[in-house]
Formats: structure tokens, C-alpha cells, sequence
């Protein structure tokens, strides 16, 4: 039952030091928010249905981020779900991209598929899922079969009493679902309050007790709902989602640890070793966070692409030639090698779990927003260096020479400089969205700095050392 899963799982969270206070909604639609919008939560209106909003006592009162307190608790309220057979989704707010799920899979099937092969596909989907390290808050758009009570009309009966099919279907509306007659509107509101008037739960529950419901005849008298038909079970019919014109079945599901990304591609992989039930595909590229992190990144290499191209015609501009620009961006490329290992490294060191699941950094979006931004810092170390050469090769000191006092000179200057940006961008390691931009600059800057001392000053020999003897 709803409300008992719900007392086990309020019961649990008053223990909890980190939580203040919680909201719950049990048969009532969520707060209109940005999970109630995106995810559809404010179409919560039936019984078996709750929503739980906890409030967290403020960040300087606690010792974890609110990423980490959600990994904590996770075991144990999954524990009180399955207790009571319960699903738990555990979302944070904001969950992340404007998406229903994190890992969203659509199931389609070919024109003329019964609906039935679309769910058993999505039931397939949802056993990989099980079995897949990481992937939490298993769900489908499928309902659990159950049975139905439908009412059947005796059109003769019916016929005999004056009564319509529409006035016992108002009938049964009106015992069920209830009516609003009337509204009261106080002075100091804004809105009026509705006043719903429903059938105590006693009166109508089950065959027998709907069945002695009365409905006037045209004559005045009243019948009962038993002599105009009879009640019978009969199994509930699965809802039809479509999208686009087509028949689908959705696959929710969360990640805890992982990116969305490599699990995406695991089951891929899997799939090609069980394939799907005949006749259905599946498809991630729909309402989950794939499509999004694939337009993100291609997006974010387009800009980059971009900026490289704006930064080298700047150069060209600035320098009249066509190779000097290429041997100033080699500062560029060489952040990669510090931003990847560094992330590995950073996880590898300072990486830890929190209930049996992973807390890593991730690279993220933003953390392809820092190296784009990247590009534009640290060429700043290749033009020093080319700048400083230049001008002492033109007082007449050898080029070797100017290369070699170039590193001596700058080398300070330099990494102080790389030094005082790691810094600045230190605090900013401690968001826990804008982390990834942090950690790259970081990793990138230092990683560059380091080896464009070297490489820059080899390439410039390399190219005009023979040139000038």
C-alpha cells in the first residue's frame, strides 16, 4: 500500500541528520517545477502514486554535496521500496538537461506489430538494464497487468426502465470520480477552492457495493444498478504511447557512477550479442540525455574547430607567414595531453564511492568549454617565447642562443603566469556542475606550459635553424 511505503520511507528520513524537512504529495499533482514540467511528474493524480520533496540543511552544516548525499541514501530507500514492492525513482533538482529520463530507450516495432511485441522489447531492454553496473531507477511505460471491473448494460432492462447507457455511465462517473459543484471564494485569496463531493471509499468498492447505486427513471423511480446490468472482470488494457505517428514503449532508467554515455554503448554492445525480440529496434537518440550530449559535443568540436580557424588567420595576419601561426598553436594540442590523463589521474587518486556506486569527475560539457577557452591562454606562452627569439636574433645574437636565453628569460614569467590562472580557477573545483571547466583548465594549463618550453623552441630551430647557418 502507498501509504505505508510512505510512512516506512518518511519514518527513515527523519533519522536522517542532513534532511530538515520534507513534503510529501500522495495522490496530488507535484508542484509545477522544472522536474514537474520536463518529467512529467504533475500527472501524478492517481492513488498509487506520491512524490516525497526533501529540503536539505544548508551546505556549510553538512560534509557531503548534495550529489553524494543522494548515493548515501540510495541503498537504504531502495531497501523500503522493494520492501513494499514499490518503484523509487531518486532525481535531484535540477535532475540535469530538460529530458524524462537520463537513459531513455524507445522500443518501435514494424507497421502491424501487435503492441504486445513492443513491451516484450521493452522488457528485454529492461533485463539488460538489470544486469548493468551502474544503471539505477529501472522503469518502463508498460503498466503491470492487472484485472479491470467493466459493466455491462442489459439494453432490454435499461430499455424497460426509461434509462440510457449515458445516464449510467454519469452514474458511475459521479460515484467514482466525484463532482464539483460549487466553488468558495474567501476574501483574501487569489483563487476560489473547489469543493469535490465523492463517495466515501466504502460505498463504492467492488461489484456489490456499486451494484445497489440508484438512477432515477423517467417515471421517478429509482432503480438499482444490479437490475440494469452486471459487473465482470475482465484484464486491463496496456496504454499506447506514440511518438510521431508511431507505436512506442519508453525504457526509463538512471545512472549512478557512470556517464550516460558509456552505458548507452554497453548496451549496444550487448545487443549485438542478444539481439532484440523480432520485428522491434530500439533507439537512444529520442527523449534521453544521448541526443543531447551528441549535439553538445559536435556543437562544442564545431566552435573549437571555429576558434582554431580564427586564431590561425589573426596569426597569419600578425605574423606574414603561414608556418609560424602552425608552430604557435602547438601549444593548443598539447593541452590534451594533460586535460585526459589529468581527469584519469584525478579520479584515479582522489575518485571514491559513495554506497557502493562511483563519485568521479566527469568530462563534461564544461569541461570542453575550458579547453576551447584553452586555446586562446595558452598560445600566449608560444608568442613570449617566438616574441623574446625574434628580438634578440635581430641584435645579433645566434639563434641558438636566442632559443636557448629565450627559456631561461621566460620560463619564470611564464609559469607564473600559468600558476596565478590554475589558481584562479581553483574554488570553481568545488561546483559541482562547473567542476569539469575548472579541472581542465587546470590540467590543460600545466600540462601545456611545461611542454610548449620545449616544443616551441625545438620547432622554431627546426624550421630556421638552417636559414640562418
Amino acid at each position: 500500500r502507498t501509504d505505508r511505503a510512505l510512512r516506512d520511507f518518511e519514518s527513515y528520513l527523519r533519522g536522517v541528520p542532513e534532511v530538515t524537512n520534507y513534503v510529501t504529495y500522495s495522490g496530488s499533482p507535484s508542484p509545477m517545477d522544472f522536474n514537474g514540467m520536463v518529467r512529467h511528474y504533475y500527472w501524478r493524480e492517481q492513488p498509487n502514486l506520491a512524490d516525497i520533496r526533501i529540503n536539505l540543511v544548508d551546505k556549510s552544516e553538512r560534509n557531503q554535496q548534495s550529489h553524494a548525499l543522494g548515493l548515501r541514501l540510495r541503498n537504504d530507500l531502495d531497501a523500503i521500496a522493494k520492501k513494499h514492492g514499490a518503484t523509487l525513482k531518486l532525481i535531484e533538482t535540477p535532475p540535469g538537461p530538460p529530458v524524462i529520463a537520463t537513459l531513455t530507450t524507445e522500443i518501435y516495432g514494424k507497421p502491424g506489430l501487435p503492441y504486445s511485441s513492443l513491451i516484450d522489447g521493452a522488457k528485454h531492454i529492461g533485463s539488460l538494464m538489470e544486469t548493468e553496473h551502474g544503471l539505477v531507477d529501472l522503469d518502463d511505460s508498460s503498466e503491470t497487468d492487472r484485472m479491470m471491473i467493466d459493466f455491462v448494460l442489459d439494453k432490454e432492462k435499461a430499455a424497460l426502465h426509461g434509462v440510457t447507457a449515458a445516464d449510467v455511465v454519469e452514474t458511475l462517473r459521479l460515484a467514482l470520480s466525484g463532482a464539483i459543484p460549487a466553488s468558495v471564494h474567501m476574501a483574501h485569496e487569489r483563487q476560489p477552492l473547489p469543493i469535490r463531493m465523492v463517495l466515501p471509499v466504502a460505498l463504492r468498492t467492488g461489484p456489490d457495493t456499486l451494484g445497489e447505486l440508484r438512477i432515477k427513471t423517467p417515471g421517478g423511480a429509482m432503480v438499482p444498478l444490479a437490475e440494469l446490468g452486471s459487473f465482470r472482470e475482465v484484464p486491463a488494457e496496456q496504454p499506447i504511447y506514440h511518438k510521431n505517428l508511431k507505436r512506442v514503449a519508453y525504457v526509463f532508467a538512471d545512472t549512478a557512477g557512470i556517464p550516460p554515455g558509456e552505458a548507452v554503448l554497453d548496451l549496444q554492445s550487448r545487443l549485438r550479442d542478444d539481439p532484440m525480440p523480432p520485428g522491434t529496434r530500439a533507439e537512444w537518440a529520442g527523449e534521453g540525455e544521448w541526443k543531447i550530449t551528441l549535439d553538445v559535443f559536435r556543437d562544442l568540436g564545431i566552435a573549437n574547430a571555429a576558434a582554431l580557424m580564427g586564431i590561425y588567420i589573426l596569426l597569419i595576419a600578425e605574423t606574414g607567414s603561414f608556418l609560424l601561426p602552425l608552430l604557435i598553436m602547438s601549444a593548443i594540442p598539447l593541452t590534451l595531453l594533460g586535460i585526459m590523463p589529468g581527469f584519469w589521474l584525478l579520479n584515479l587518486i582522489a575518485g571514491g564511492t559513495v554506497g557502493g556506486y562511483g563519485d568521479p569527475v566527469f568530462f563534461t560539457a564544461t569541461s570542453m568549454i575550458g579547453m576551447i577557452a584553452l586555446g586562446g591562454i595558452v598560445i600566449r606562452n608560444s608568442l613570449v617565447l617566438i616574441d623574446f627569439i625574434q628580438k634578440e636574433v635581430k641584435s645579433g645574437k645566434p639563434l641558438k642562443e636566442a632559443i636557448v636565453q629565450s627559456g631561461a628569460v621566460r620560463m619564470r614569467p611564464i609559469v607564473l603566469t600559468a600558476l596565478t590562472t590554475a589558481l584562479g580557477a581553483w574554488p570553481i573545483t568545488f561546483d559541482p556542475i562547473f567542476s569539469g571547466l575548472a579541472w581542465a583548465l587546470i590540467f590543460g594549463l600545466l600540462a601545456s606550459t611545461l611542454f610548449t618550453l620545449v616544443v616551441v623552441p625545438s620547432g622554431y630551430y627546426a624550421l630556421y635553424g638552417k636559414a640562418t647557418g
